[in-house]
Parts: structure tokens; C-alpha cells; sequence
């Protein structure tokens, strides 16, 4: 029996349907500790994340209940099921299976893996944020620096924006009616590859970001690829968002990024594209100047009746959030009161 593994990556559903991905690969880099070695064990450990080797064209089954689907991984390893849900789902975080058990070439392959889907609540928003420079300090204008702090600064050494993590933590309570603990949906669509998706899940875990579906770029497998990461066509974050919105037609979404690379186009297209389906834009300032370019977009946005807010520090998007209601006031839950008044203390 020819070893592979199964990586899987957290899905989504809806009343109708659910979505589910992941790569096979031939051996993925396993344990939590290797987030946090340090100085060239560190670094050893994301050159290993741009080396995996993926295995394309196996069979692949999704069980749900008592049903089963068939897919067959792509040329780089990657395999979506997109599958009808026949019975209705609470909101929340729901498991998900899928099993390998294909010959290839004579070769005898065999892995199971289990992950989470989430199925959004009633009334619920679905939040959309970028990752790089927009929650967490990337460094992404300037190419070299971004690669050493990648290389050299473990999870527990990388830093999220001030008052970020107090942001994100409102948003997840966020209602169109009454706010609940985690009933949002959030979605962190990035041009960072699929290699790091371990990574940002354990630094989202260690900071207190709200649980997500991850949205990232192809999957990477050799150095040359490696030195470019991050950089390239950003027209694959435009095309998973507008699936995101097209799969939720009843909820309203909240858009995060900042103006380091392209956001500001993509979200100005998004917004004229679905211009009912988006609450309010987001824009991180990450340089001492506001970009003009990024304030008129953002002023095009407005025009047509969605709120926004273009701000340097976290604290000033904490304040519109409450000023338009889209986080509540006075909420009843102990918990969000209190973050409410960390915030605006």
C-alpha cells in the first residue's frame, strides 16, 4: 500500500447545498509544534510546506450520512465536491469525511480524513476578509521583507494589527436582528498559496480570530515557486468571492482588505457587481498616507449605498462598525458588551 495523505480544508453550506476541498498529497508535514521552532528550524519548516508533493487523478469520496460522492483530484492534487444537502442542518460547525482508496500505475493508495463545514445562522452575516496586511502584519509591498518575516518569525512571533482581533470578535457577533456568539460566517480569501493554510488557521487560533473557511491560491510544490508567493494575478480572489456572494443569496456581506496590493479594485467591482448583497467595505491605510486612488474607489462604493471605512488603526473601524449599526450598541450577551467597551475605551 503506496502511503498519501489526505489534506482537508474547512467547507461551507448552505440550505441546499455543501462544499468541500482538499489536496492529496504524498506526505503532508504533520504536528503543531513545527509552527513554533525557531531560527532555522523555523524556516526549515515552511521551505517543507512549498515541498509537498501532490498525487493527481486518484478517486476521491465524500460519505455524508448515509450517502456517498465521487470526485477525481486534479492534475495538482485538488479535489471540490459541490453535493445536494436532502435534509435541513442547525447553524454551526458540522463534520465532514472523505476516504482514498484508488490504484494508480500499480500503486495501491489508501487515506481517510475527517474536517468541519460551517452552515450560517438565520439573520446572519457573511464576513469576507483578506489576510495579508489586512489582519495580519505581512510586510506584502515590499517583496523581500515579506520573505524573511515568513522565514524567520514563527506564529507565536507574528503580530496581528492592534485592535483587530477586538474587530473581527464584534463582527462575529453581528446581526441583522439580535447578536449571537459566532453566528457569522467568516471567509479569509487570500493570495497566500494553499501551503500555508496550517499556518494562518494556527496563528487565526492563537490570536483570537474568529474560526474560518479559508479561500487560498493554487497549491505550490517546489522553491522557485516559493520565492513568488504571494505575488501574481490577484483575478482569483475576485472569482472566489463573487462564488462566496453567488452561494448566499440571502445574506448580506461585510468586506475586509487593505490597499497594499489590489482590494480596492476587486472590492469596487464586487460592490457594482452585488451592490444589495454588500453591508459595508472595510479598507485598511498601510502607509502614514491614505492613497487617493483607494479614497475615490471607496467613494465610488459609497455612491452607491454601502457604507465604508478607510482607516489607519482598527479602533477607528470598532467605532463605525457600532455608529452604523452594524454591531449592536447595547447587546445583552456579557461577552460583547465587554469587548465593546475594551474597544472604545
Amino acid at each position: 500500500m503506496k502511503r498519501c495523505d489526505l489534506k482537508l480544508y474547512r467547507g461551507y453550506a448552505n440550505k441546499k447545498e455543501l462544499v468541500v476541498f482538499g489536496h492529496v498529497v504524498k506526505k503532508y508535514p504533520s504536528g503543531d509544534r513545527k509552527y513554533t521552532r525557531r531560527g532555522f528550524r523555523y524556516a526549515k519548516t515552511i521551505i517543507e510546506l512549498f515541498s509537498i508533493k501532490t498525487i493527481p487523478f486518484l478517486k476521491i469520496v465524500l460519505h455524508l450520512g448515509d450517502k456517498t460522492f465521487e470526485t477525481t483530484a486534479e492534475a495538482d492534487g485538488y479535489f471540490r465536491f459541490q453535493v445536494p444537502l436532502d435534509a435541513e442542518m442547525p447553524g454551526g460547525w458540522h463534520t465532514y469525511r472523505v476516504t482514498l482508496d484508488d490504484e494508480m500505475n500499480g500503486k495501491k493508495y489508501h487515506a481517510e480524513s475527517s474536517e468541519e463545514f460551517f452552515m450560517p445562522y438565520k439573520s446572519s452575516y457573511g464576513i469576507i476578509s483578506d489576510i495579508d496586511d489586512t489582519f495580519l502584519i505581512s510586510h506584502s509591498r515590499r517583496s523581500f521583507k515579506k520573505l524573511f518575516v515568513l522565514l524567520s518569525k514563527n506564529v507565536q512571533a507574528r503580530k496581528p494589527f492592534d485592535d483587530v482581533v477586538k474587530h473581527y470578535q464584534l463582527l462575529s457577533f453581528a446581526s441583522r436582528t439580535h447578536p449571537h456568539k459566532d453566528s457569522n460566517i467568516f471567509f479569509y480569501v487570500s493570495s497566500s498559496e494553499w501551503n500555508l493554510y496550517d499556518m494562518i488557521v494556527r496563528f487565526a487560533e492563537l490570536n483570537g480570530l474568529p474560526k474560518a473557511v479559508l479561500k487560498l491560491k493554487k497549491i505550490k510544490s517546489g522553491l522557485d515557486d516559493f520565492v513568488m508567493t504571494g505575488s501574481g494575478s490577484h483575478e482569483h480572489k475576485l472569482r472566489k468571492i463573487h462564488n462566496i456572494i453567488n452561494f448566499y443569496p440571502e445574506l448580506q456581506f461585510i468586506l475586509l482588505g487593505d490597499d497594499s496590493q489590489k482590494d480596492p479594485e476587486i472590492y469596487e467591482e464586487i460592490c457594482r457587481t452585488f451592490p444589495q448583497s454588500i453591508r459595508a467595505v472595510y479598507m485598511r491605510q498601510t502607509r502614514r498616507r491614505a492613497k487617493p486612488h483607494t479614497a475615490a474607489l471607496l467613494k465610488n462604493i459609497q455612491d452607491l449605498g454601502i457604507d465604508t471605512c478607510y482607516f489607519a488603526h482598527s479602533n477607528k473601524a470598532i467605532i463605525h462598525s457600532l455608529d452604523q449599526g452594524i454591531v449592536f450598541q447595547t447587546p445583552e450577551e456579557p461577552e460583547v458588551k465587554e469587548i465593546v467597551e475594551k474597544a472604545v475605551s
